[in-house]
């Protein structure tokens, strides 16, 4: 991908030179020049971002092709509005296709700015698609985009929902950023489960839910560009808070409980591009939580026989050894450690790295039993992995090894090793 865009870019460049007629002003001709490289900029931050900008609508490249134990191939495309169109109202829109369930999903959205310098969107949307058992999300995480998403390859564990959502977004100061969202669910499991609180059984979920999330980065510099806040530099540590809730026969939900998730990153950069990332993260689910919306520690092994059969792509803040399904629990903290070495400059093109990994995660579930059909452990003697990555060896590939120690070691040597690529391209 990183060439084929490189290429385009150079044709792009080459056309827009020869179209030129000569220009007897040299500082017209700099300023030409200037301005053209600036949108070639453009466009490969757009790229990078996921999207392929067109006049009115930038289409969202993460969606063209992607691959999952249930769904098999999914397919699709999904678009948004941009500035062109309006930099008042935009839509948003996807369509996928899973030839393993051969079912159709979709989502479509759009939303009002209420205030310019605040950035401040009232949004709306409704949503028929897939969501990971035990995921979880912050409602002010900015777009993450990758051309290659490991952990999708092996998930196996989706529940499906319909989902109806209005959401408010605000920046409150330049550092500090806010979102509310209600919405209104319905759940069903894509495996056997049931559901069982005071003798009742439930298949089927209704849920009726409000979330508030905060996100904080007082050491981020900012400036003001035409009355809006645009980031200079990102500081470190940044902090994210999030409260959910969901409310017992309120638009049909069936169930009352509370979540707060939280999650903090921490950098420390050295000489000659070395540097050091300390990612936190805790979560605490009370009340009648279904399996759906409880936590795993994001998992990343698949369930076979030997070390190479279970050959994959590692992935960047995930358990390399740790099992799909394994454990979930609706108390977790995690505790994630990568050192960046400084670059091995063999070449001006060849420049491998090496990153030495340790992550812990420990946490436990109450009212197990109300989870039925299904079988897991908690984490409450706490889960210890520790390996190292040699990235960027070969067109943004590498490899990883991990090893689990501890308390969920392994009677079988092989079962506690991962052996698995990498993958590293920014454009």
């Amino acid at each position: 991908m990183k060439k084929f865009c490189f290429s385009f870019l150079l044709c792009i460049s080459f056309f827009l030179s020869k179209a030129q007629t000569p220009i007897a002003n040299d500082s017209l001709q700099v300023k030409i020049v200037k301005k053209d490289s600036i949108k070639r900029k453009a466009f490969v931050q757009q790229l990078g971002n996921g999207f392929f900008p067109t006049k009115y609508i930038d289409i969202d490249l993460k969606y063209l092709v992607k691959y999952n134990q249930y769904e098999g191939f999914r397919n699709g495309i999904g678009g948004q509005t941009n500035n062109t169109f309006s930099e008042n109202v935009r839509f948003n829109t996807y369509v996928v296709y899973g030839f393993g369930d051969q079912k159709f999903k979709y989502s479509i959205g759009g939303g009002v700015k209420l205030k310019d310098k605040t950035n401040t969107w009232l949004n709306v949307s409704y949503t028929d698609d897939l969501s990971e058992t035990g995921s979880s999300t912050f409602l002010t995480d900015s777009r993450f985009f990758q051309l290659f998403e490991p952990r999708l390859l092996n998930i196996n564990l989706f529940h499906k929902h319909i989902t109806k959502a209005i959401s408010l977004e605000h920046q409150l100061t330049p550092s500090l950023i806010g979102e509310t969202e209600v919405a209104i669910s319905n759940v069903n499991t894509t495996y056997d489960y049931q559901f069982v609180v005071n003798g009742k059984s439930f298949n089927e979920i209704h849920l009726s839910t409000s979330k508030t999330a905060v996100q904080w980065s007082p050491f981020s510099k900012f400036e003001t560009v035409d009355n809006k806040f645009k980031i200079l530099k990102d500081g470190y540590p940044k902090f994210t808070l999030q409260y959910t809730k969901s409310f017992n026969g309120v638009f049909k939900g069936n169930f009352n409980f509370s979540k707060v998730d939280f999650r903090t990153i921490f950098k420390k950069e050295f000489a000659n591009d070395a540097f050091s990332l300390l990612t936190v993260t805790a979560g605490l689910a009370s009340g009648e939580t279904p399996l759906t919306h409880l936590y795993h520690a994001y998992p990343n092994n698949i369930n076979k026989e030997t070390v190479m059969q279970r050959f994959s792509v590692a992935g960047v803040t995930s358990f390399e050894t740790m099992f799909f399904n394994e454990f979930f629990s609706d108390r977790i903290t995690t505790f994630q450690l990568k050192h960046h070495l400084s670059p091995f400059k063999i070449s001006r093109r060849f420049k491998p790295e090496l990153v030495l990994i340790t992550r812990f995660a420990i946490g436990d579930m109450s009212h197990i039993d109300r989870h039925q059909q299904i079988s897991f452990n908690t984490l409450d003697k706490g889960y210890t992995e520790s390996g190292i990555e040699i990235n960027k060896l070969v067109f943004g590939f590498g490899l990883s090894f991990t090893y689990r120690y501890g308390a969920y070691h392994l009677t079988n040597i092989e079962d506690n090793m991962a052996l698995k690529f990498t993958f590293n391209v920014t454009l």
